[in-house]
Order: structure tokens, then C-alpha cells, then sequence
């Protein structure tokens, strides 16, 4: 079964939008894990509009479930990465400013500076993932770099998958297929919900894990934490 990673990111902003501690981002974490997710994933940004460096040191002794922490690798998320000692770093190409995650990277025009990133969270024992899109070609060469996995950037099928679903699901077969021939693993996430999330994972084969949070979090307004989480759980449920 494909695990689900939590990504808290949207309770940070809920709590950083008045100040204190409320909603308290460890507790959260710890109860998304009490109702069955299988991962808790933070994207730290440069301004901590949402999650803040504290919370990555804070959440790290107490959560029981793989802690994925995302960014993008400057020096200063490197050193904090190596220091909490997740069980996988995502690397994302987001510049400092973005909203959020937009576009996978260009595995051939970044290939030195990821490999040289890579080579530094696997001498740390640290898993590494790279955000990508579906070109087979930027697949192949992500695996070259010495990455463990890929995550595929779901927002295009997203986005198609009312208006077409099969036609939406074709290129992340073929990303998917190419990844696990290159012998990566397989993550996914961005844009994933209980409408597209099924289909999803029914098609793409070899996957280990979807990383969701707005989407989440979001239901969780309407149907509860606990509830939604297990909804989520469901859907991933496809044999």
C-alpha cells in the first residue's frame, strides 16, 4: 500500500496568522500520526511564512512515523537537514519567493549541483528524493545524480483530471515506469485529493508514497482530522 505523508505546512499558516501557538503544529503532527498517517512532511521556506525552523527541531524527537522535510538546498536548509536527520529530504527548485512548488527540476541543466547535493545527504545516511515532472529523459538523468527516489509533480494531472482523466494519467505512467526501470522509488504530490487521488494511485505502478497537504487539510475543516486522514487512507487503498 502507498503511504501517506501528512504535509503540515497549512497549520503552520493557521497558527502563524495570529501569533502563539494555536493551532500547535507538534500536536497536530502527533495526532495526524495517531490517525494513521504513515509520514509527516515539512517545507520550510527562507521567510517561515508557515513552518518555521523551530518546529522542524521541535517535531524530529517525537514524531514515530518518516519525518520528510522539502526545500530547496541552500547552505543554510543543508546544514539543518543534516543536523534534525530526517528519514528523506525532498529537493525542490523553488526560489525563495515562490508560493509554492511549480515546476520539477531540470535534472540535465542542474545535474553537477544536485549531484553534489545528493552526494552530501547520503554521506549523512539521509534518503533524497527529487521533485520532477514526467520527461522520461530528466527521469533518467535524476537517477544518475545518485538520488533514492523521485517525486512526481502532480499539479498537470490535477488539473486535466476532470477534463480527461486517461489522457491526464498517460505521462505519469510513463515517469513512473522510467523511474522504476532507472531503479528509483516513487513518490507523488501537489494537487493530489479525494477526487483524483484513487485514480492515481490504481495506475501509477511502483508507488511508495503521496505527500498531501493543502488538499487535507482543507477537508479536514468540513470533515474532521481523524476522519479525513482516514478517508485519504481509503483511497489509497486500491487492491
Amino acid at each position: 500500500m502507498t503511504r501517506l505523508s501528512v504535509n503540515i505546512n497549512k497549520i503552520a499558516t493557521i497558527r502563524n496568522a495570529r501569533g502563539g501557538n494555536l493551532p500547535d503544529v507538534v500536536k497536530a503532527a502527533l495526532d495526524c500520526e495517531r490517525f494513521g498517517a504513515q509520514g509527516i512532511t515539512v517545507h520550510p521556506r527562507p521567510d517561515e511564512r508557515h513552518i518555521r525552523r523551530k518546529d522542524v527541531y521541535d517535531l524530529k524527537p517525537l514524531l514515530t512515523t518518516e519525518f520528510n522535510i522539502e526545500g530547496y538546498p541552500t547552505r543554510k536548509f543543508m546544514d539543518m537537514v543534516i543536523e534534525v536527520q530526517p528519514a528523506q529530504v525532498t529537493l525542490v527548485p523553488d526560489p525563495p519567493n515562490a508560493l509554492t512548488s511549480s515546476a520539477g527540476w531540470d535534472t540535465i541543466k542542474h545535474f553537477d549541483f544536485l549531484k553534489k547535493v545528493i552526494a552530501e545527504f547520503r554521506s549523512n545516511n539521509i534518503r533524497t528524493s527529487v521533485f520532477i515532472e514526467t520527461d522520461p529523459e530528466r527521469i533518467f538523468k535524476a537517477a544518475e545524480t545518485g538520488t533514492d527516489r523521485v517525486e512526481l509533480y502532480t499539479e498537470p494531472y490535477a488539473s486535466q483530471f476532470i477534463k480527461n482523466k486517461e489522457q491526464a494519467i498517460e505521462p505519469f505512467i510513463r515517469a513512473a515506469e522510467a523511474a522504476h526501470k532507472a531503479g528509483l522509488g516513487i513518490n507523488a504530490g501537489h494537487d493530489l485529493n479525494l477526487d483524483n487521488l484513487k485514480y492515481f494511485a490504481q495506475n501509477i505502478p511502483h508507488l511508495l508514497e503521496v505527500s498531501i497537504g493543502h488538499a487535507l487539510i482543507s477537508d479536514a475543516l468540513y470533515f474532521g482530522l481523524e476522519n479525513t486522514i482516514q478517508m485519504y487512507l481509503r483511497e489509497l487503498k486500491v487492491n
